[in-house]
């Protein structure tokens, strides 16, 4: 009796880890770019439309908007997945709050425009409803998903056009400001690069020549991999410094720690894959969401 109760036991645990499983919550797709398709809906074309479409926009007025299509957000409702999604991307710039995200369910022909705190008073509940039952949903209906995203996201735009938004600041990858985030990613590249091109250019031109060629190179590197003005500066002066303070240490180690040894040990190109892996490709810009928008069906 007890081990036909074991059995009935470990069979109910199961029953409920695999409903578990099959009502487990869509996962958020990854931000790759404005336009998320996971369903193929879009041509190439279209999305490199779309994307140009929205680029452009954020250069202009600084707001962000996105599209994602999936085939189904069940077992949520729309709503639920879509605020999960606005909540992990975060379209749209910090304390503006002013994205805006159309996510599409194909198979459960749902709909949902998710409104940042920002562009509520603009793109308002009733607004956002209007483009989805008068713009997008129509064309749906008809199976041109293309043409009612594209109408969707002019209308969207039109009205965005219309807020009185911050204007947009001169992007980081070419400005002089220094970004945390671009120095702690870059400080380990810049470190290795100073140890081994410091080597190198120290032994073909000597301690003081070598350190300021190093000190350069850095510059160069700086401003290819991360394009900061202000970071190029700094990786100058710190690869000249790092170099010719790292010909001290091997002066000072005598000669049975020659710098040919030191240097063919570090000369691995490998370290330079980390630095490189900055693509620089959409992201969020931090910005809020409550829940403002609408939904729809077609």
């Amino acid at each position: 009796m007890r081990a036909r109760s074991a059995v009935k036991a470990l069979l109910a645990t199961l029953l409920v880890c695999l409903a578990t499983i099959v009502l487990a919550d869509v996962a958020v797709p990854q931000l790759t770019g404005r336009v998320v398709d996971q369903t193929g809906t879009l041509s190439s074309s279209d999305v490199a439309r779309l994307t140009q479409k929205l680029k452009d926009l954020e250069t202009r007025k600084g707001s962000q908007v996105a599209v994602l299509i999936v085939p189904t957000t069940q077992p949520e409702t729309i709503e639920q997945f879509s605020i999960r999604v606005a909540e992990a991307w975060k379209i749209g710039r910090r304390k503006v709050d002013d994205g805006a995200l159309l996510v599409i369910a194909k198979n459960d022909r749902k709909l949902r425009i998710e409104v940042g705190y920002g562009l509520e008073g603009s793109l308002t509940d009733a607004t956002a409803r209007r483009i989805i039952d008068e713009v997008i949903a129509p064309k749906f209906r008809s199976g041109d998903f293309a043409g009612g995203i594209d109408a969707g996201v002019d209308r969207m735009i039109g009205v965005i056009n219309g807020e009185a938004l911050p204007v947009p600041q001169p992007q980081a990858s070419h400005g002089t400001d220094l970004d945390m985030d671009s120095i702690t990613s870059f400080a380990p590249v810049a470190l290795f690069g100073a140890l081994v091109i410091g080597g190198i250019l120290r032994t073909l031109l000597g301690r003081l020549l070598g350190s300021l060629a190093t000190g350069g190179a850095m510059g160069v590197i700086a401003w290819v991999l991360v394009g900061s003005a202000g970071l190029v500066a700094l990786s100058a002066i710190a690869g000249f410094v790092i170099a010719f303070i790292a010909d001290s240490f091997a002066s000072m180690a005598g000669p049975g720690s020659g710098r040919r040894g030191g240097w063919s040990s570090g000369s691995s190109s490998g370290g330079w894959s980390s630095g490189s892996s900055s693509s620089g490709g959409f992201s969020g810009g931090g910005g809020s969401f409550g829940g403002g928008g609408a939904s729809g069906s077609w």
